[in-house]
C-alpha cells in the first residue's frame, strides 16, 4: 500500500506550484481549469487548505474522503471546503488522476472587512459538503462555471478600484445559486430523503428502547447525524426542508412520546420518569414537556384519571 502524503498550503500560490500551474494572477483568488492540472501520483494524498475551495468537477477518477467519511460522487458534481478542513485524495493503482471542470480558490483575506467575510461561514454546504456533493443539471453547471469565468477574466484585466467588489459580487452571486441548488437537492432526492427518516425513526427508536437514556442520557444530533453518516449540518437542512423541524426537535419528540406513554400507563413519579428519560434534574424535564405539550407532567397524568 502507497504510504499516505501530508500536504498543507497557506498560499494559493504554493497550491498552484504543486499542482504544475504558473503563478496566480492575483494571490488571494483564482479560478483553474481544471484541465490544465497535471495528475496526481498514485496513492493517498491527504490536503489541508487555508482557503477556500469550490469545485465543479467532470469525470473525475479518484475517491475524496473526509475523515471517515465518503464523498458522495454518485451523482454530485460540485463540492465545497473550507480553510482548515482535511480531505484524502486516493488515485488507484496504475491509474493517474483525471479530470475536468473548475475550481475557484479564495483566501479568507480577499473577503477581510467586507459583508462576506462572515456570511461565507454561515453557508451550510461548507459544512456537510464533504458529505454530500451537489448534483447539478447542464444549465446550472453552465451557469456555475459561467459565474467563476466572469471572476477569472476580471482580474485577467487591469486591476483597479472596482475590481475587488465586481468579484466579491460574482461570488455572492455564485453562493446564492449553490444554496438555490442544494435546497432544490434536499426536495428532489425525495425516494433516498424519505428512506433517510425511516432510518431516523429506527435509531431514535433503538435508543430509547434500551439502556442509552439512563446511562448516557438523550441522544445528540452528532450521535444521529454519526448514525446516518452525514454531517449535523446537512441532516438539521435536510430535515428541516422535509418535516419543518430540526433533528434537535426530532429527538424531543421522540422523548415526549416516550413520556407520554410512561405517564399514562405507569405509577412512576415524575423525578422516576425524568432520571428513566436521561435527566439529571427533573425540573429541566418538566420545563421541556410543558414548553412541547402546554400541560405539565402532572396535568398530562390527571388528564388519564
Amino acid at each position: 500500500m502507497a504510504n499516505i502524503q501530508f500536504h498543507k498550503f497557506k498560499t494559493i500560490s504554493e497550491f498552484h506550484k504543486f499542482r504544475g500551474l504558473p503563478k496566480p494572477e492575483h494571490p488571494l483568488i483564482s479560478v483553474i481549469n481544471l484541465a490544465d492540472v497535471k495528475g496526481m501520483p498514485e496513492g493517498g494524498n491527504s490536503i489541508l487548505l487555508d482557503f477556500y475551495s469550490i469545485a465543479l468537477k467532470r469525470n473525475f477518477n479518484a475517491k475524496i474522503r473526509y475523515g471517515q467519511q465518503a464523498y458522495d460522487f454518485n451523482e454530485g458534481v460540485m463540492f465545497f471546503i473550507s480553510p482548515g478542513q482535511i480531505f484524502h485524495i486516493t488515485v488507484e493503482k496504475h491509474t493517474s488522476l483525471s479530470q475536468s471542470g473548475w475550481m475557484l480558490l479564495v483566501h479568507p483575506d480577499f473577503l477581510f472587512n467586507t459583508s462576506l467575510y462572515k456570511t461565507i461561514k454561515q453557508c451550510e454546504f461548507f459544512d456537510y459538503s464533504v458529505h454530500e456533493a451537489l448534483f447539478l443539471s447542464e444549465k446550472e453547471e453552465n451557469t456555475i462555471a459561467g459565474i467563476m469565468q466572469n471572476i477569472q477574466n476580471e482580474y485577467h484585466s487591469n486591476i483597479d478600484k472596482f475590481s475587488q467588489n465586481v468579484m466579491l459580487a460574482q461570488l455572492e452571486l455564485l453562493l446564492t445559486y449553490s444554496d438555490r441548488y442544494y435546497h432544490r437537492q434536499f426536495l428532489t432526492r425525495k425516494i433516498s430523503n424519505h428512506t433517510i427518516l425511516d432510518k431516523l425513526e429506527g435509531i431514535l427508536t433503538a435508543y430509547f428502547n434500551n439502556d442509552n437514556l439512563t446511562k448516557s442520557g438523550l441522544p445528540t444530533v452528532q450521535y444521529v447525524a454519526e448514525n446516518l453518516n452525514m454531517s449535523p449540518s446537512y441532516l438539521s437542512g435536510l430535515l428541516k426542508v422535509l418535516t419543518g423541524q430540526s433533528t434537535q426537535q426530532h429527538i424531543h419528540d421522540k422523548l415526549i412520546a416516550a413520556a407520554k406513554e410512561k405517564l399514562s400507563v405507569t405509577n412512576l413519579s415524575v423525578s422516576e420518569i425524568a432520571y428513566t428519560l436521561g435527566f439529571e434534574h427533573p425540573q429541566s424535564f418538566s420545563k421541556l414537556f410543558k414548553s412541547k405539550t402546554n400541560f405539565s407532567p402532572l396535568q398530562f397524568r390527571a388528564s388519564f384519571i
